[in-house]
């Protein structure tokens, strides 16, 4: 089904696959050089980087995008710091969307002010606005923006459109605000992994299943971590444009840099359709062309997929599942009591089992990953003829876009699944980040969305509610439907059909988009809502630290998720002190207090004021590293976890730990680059340690001279570890770091960086 390559591979003419170790020059193409790094240079995603890189250097790049996109959680506070930063206009074309965010009221503030702000902000500066509930964001790049050979910057985690040419990449905040002062996207030469795809899918088999089997066989041994994948073979022609796009934005969830496909005639007719066909170019590897990877996936061999609570890549087939129900059901619910204190969260599986087979309670296709018109004209399918005839199981479905649902309703699609008792919504993110269709305590929801992380879809461990969610296709999704809720594979359901035309109408675009890029006029104010804050100041750093440990975790990966919450935390998101207060709420609720604490002990220090707690801390210190300058110390929070940042882009992640006065993180390794970048923009170290940690919540650690420490190598830092009365001496680390990283940090963050200059 799916194979690992050990080592590189190369590829010749898009369609053999030779592995490194077995090339020869008699099997090159005639007149090739099968030098490795010149082969390198024949993959898509080469000529894509240099062709956007603006460095002298083909090892260090200095990337410009061509467009970026933003949501209504993190447009506000990119646009403050860019502002603050002394922004003036929108350099290039970039789009406020409105998806995750579009309830009236939830929380902390009323959501349209921000919706408000963000069409004044694109008034002012040259933006392009799309209310809420017209469009996922997703979605609106790709009928809009997305273009081969182009590349496209989001503050989403699934900033992902490599099914249409396009290199895509999500990333925090910070690195948004970089483009629109006309920097650069810094990164290392990333390396590139073939996803070779061979055969055509089963009727049965959609693009959830194909994507989980691929994060399934890749996410935990980081095959692909920090890397571009990129889509050849034959087997890309089997699948049209539209669901490629499914398979395509869940790459994000193999903690991949970016992804790119090659290009064809169902590629130019997609942008045709979307009137704009005149940025259709044929993308393919050059004949020869070497993969520091390779993915070699037969798509005939793929079945109906289930990803289990909770990961993307916790994968088993339907099959398999339903032959081994109470087992997997059991290793599941002990997974979720090691996760949290089974004092508070039940959960039980086990007890949806009847008659052998298991029993979901919920079923949602949606997003940008679900909502695609492919995957609900394949739902309709099933249900045309079937009800969901069970007073418990709900399906919920949200299009991607309004052209997408006003075609679903020409067809009579959407006449065809109310009446087979489904719920159809707007375009909205609400279910993938757990601002909707929160599921009851103790059910179980499957769902085509991008994601399954604890408390994802809403529930709240921490007052005793948690739910479990698992991942599927929209066609076996449908299937469950109509079995009553019983979990039920698509096959079988799909042999005779054929999927019905698209036809694209932009009529709800073209009246409700305001498209101001070049447009802007620096006299129009912006429009603040009473919740929408500055952020605030934040020192520069000193030359010495002491870090007091404010949360340890063990968990193998923790995610975003859990750094900083999403769903009803989301209200916030504009102000960030306020957002601040559910940092680690939902994996470490006594965090908050204990970072509180530590800032406080910075104030008084920055006062001239001495605690007697870290006078103490310091007479220990002393007689294991001599005398020290108390007075400028500087004093902070930090969090240690093996494995952090796996999921959202969302800069929030760091920046409610820097407004509690965090200093920096230390890990194993970060799940992603744009964990660690958030973690630098927001003026934090990204230290990492080889060794266990050896130090416990209300411990502190002093790292000296780590401002000049910046200025040279980073490979081993000393620190000591102050722990009751005793001190100990462990080794820390910082991987690569650019020029213009080092001195953010210095800094205290990005913002304090752009105001120096």
């Amino acid at each position: 089904m799916i194979k690992l390559y050990d080592g590189g591979a190369y590829v010749i003419n898009g369609s053999r696959i030779v592995p490194e170790l077995e090339m020869t020059a008699e099997r090159a193409p005639a007149g090739t050089d099968i030098e490795k790094d010149e082969a390198r240079k024949g993959t898509i995603a080469h000529a894509i980087l240099m062709s956007h890189n603006t460095s002298d250097s083909t090892e260090r790049l200095k990337i410009k995008f061509d467009a970026m996109a933003s949501h209504d959680i993190t447009f506000v506070g990119i646009i403050q710091t860019a502002r603050a930063s002394g922004m003036e206009r929108f350099p290039l074309p970039y789009v406020l969307t409105n998806c995750h965010n579009s309830l009236c009221a939830v929380g902390g503030t009323i959501n349209e002010d921000d919706h408000v702000f963000g069409l004044s902000a694109a008034k002012k500066y040259g933006g392009i606005f799309v209310p809420p509930h017209l469009a996922v964001i997703h979605q609106f790049m790709r009928e809009k923006f997305a273009a081969c050979g182009k590349m496209i910057l989001g503050s989403d985690s699934h900033t992902r459109y490599g099914a249409l040419g396009t290199m895509a990449m999500g990333e925090g905040g910070g690195e948004l605000v970089k483009q629109l002062l006309c920097d650069t996207y810094d990164i290392s030469y990333p390396g590139v992994v073939g996803v070779y795809l061979d055969g055509e899918p089963n009727p049965a088999v959609g693009p959830h299943d194909i994507a989980i089997a691929l994060v399934g066989a890749v996410f935990k041994n980081g095959y692909v971590k920090n890397k571009v994948m990129e889509f050849i073979g034959p087997g890309v022609a089997a699948m049209s444009t539209d669901f490629r796009n499914g398979v395509d934005v869940m790459t994000t969830e193999t903690t991949c840099l970016s992804s790119v496909w090659r290009t064809d005639a169902d590629t130019k007719a997609y942008l045709e359709l979307h009137g704009r066909g005149d940025e259709y170019r044929e993308l393919n590897p050059a004949d020869l062309a070497y993969y520091d990877g390779m993915i070699y996936v037969d798509l005939s061999r793929i079945k109906p997929m289930i990803a289990m609570p909770m990961h993307p890549s916790n994968a088993f087939t339907v099959d398999e599942l339903n032959a081994d129900t109470a087992d997997i059901l059991h290793d599941i619910e002990e997974n979720i009591k090691r996760r949290f204190d089974d004092k508070v969260v039940h959960i039980s599986l086990s007890d949806k089992v009847k008659n052998g087979r298991l029993h979901v309670q919920q079923g949602v296709i949606a997003g940008c990953a679900g909502g695609n018109y492919t995957n609900i004209m394949a739902a309709a399918h099933v249900l045309k003829h079937a009800g969901l005839t069970n007073d418990v199981f709900t399906l919920d479905l949200y299009p991607s876009s309004q052209p997408v649902c006003l075609d679903l309703l020409r067809k009579g699609t959407v006449a065809d699944l109310v009446a087979a008792g489904a719920v159809m919504k707007t375009a909205f993110c609400g279910p993938c980040f757990g601002a909707g269709d929160t599921p009851a305590n103790n059910a179980i929801s499957i769902r085509h969305t991008t994601r399954n992380f604890p408390n994802r879809e809403g529930s709240k461990p921490g007052s005793g509610q948690f739910s479990a969610v698992a991942l599927m296709d929209a066609r076996s999704i449908a299937a469950t439907a109509a079995n009553g809720g019983v979990l039920t594979s698509a096959e079988g359901y799909f042999d005779d059909y054929k999927e019905p035309v698209y036809d694209y109408d932009d009529s709800p675009y073209a009246n409700r988009v305001y498209y101001g890029y070049n447009k802007g006029d620096d006299r129009i104010p912006l429009v603040y809502g009473p919740n929408i804050k500055d952020w605030p100041e934040q020192e520069t750093l000193a030359d010495s630290i002491l870090l007091k440990v404010c949360s340890k975790i063990l968990d193998p990966v923790t995610t975003t998720d859990e750094l900083i919450p999403s769903g009803e935390t989301s209200s916030y998101r504009s102000n960030p002190l306020a957002l601040a207060e559910f940092t680690l709420s939902r994996r470490d609720p006594d965090y908050v207090g204990r970072a509180k604490a530590v800032r406080e002990l910075e104030d008084k220090r920055r006062a001239g004021d001495l605690d007697d707690e870290l006078a103490a801390v310091y007479d220990i210190l002393e007689k294991k590293v001599g005398r020290l300058d108390r007075a400028t110390v500087e004093v902070g929070s930090m969090i240690y976890c093996i494995k952090p940042g796996d999921g959202s882009a969302r800069e929030q992640a760091a920046s409610c730990q820097r407004v509690l006065g965090g200093l920096a993180n230390i890990c194993r390794e970060y799940a992603t680059k744009r964990y660690r970048s958030n973690v630098i923009n927001w003026g934090m170290l990204p230290f990492q340690m080889k060794e266990d940690a050896n130090f416990s919540v209300g411990d502190y650690i002093y790292v000296p001279h780590v401002r000049s420490i910046l200025n040279g190598n980073t490979d081993d830092i000393a620190a000591y570890v102050v722990s009751g009365g005793d001190v100990s001496k462990i080794s820390l680390y910082i991987t690569a770091l650019t020029a213009e990283e080092r001195q953010i940090i210095q800094a205290g963050c990005l913002i304090n960086f752009n105001r120096s200059r």
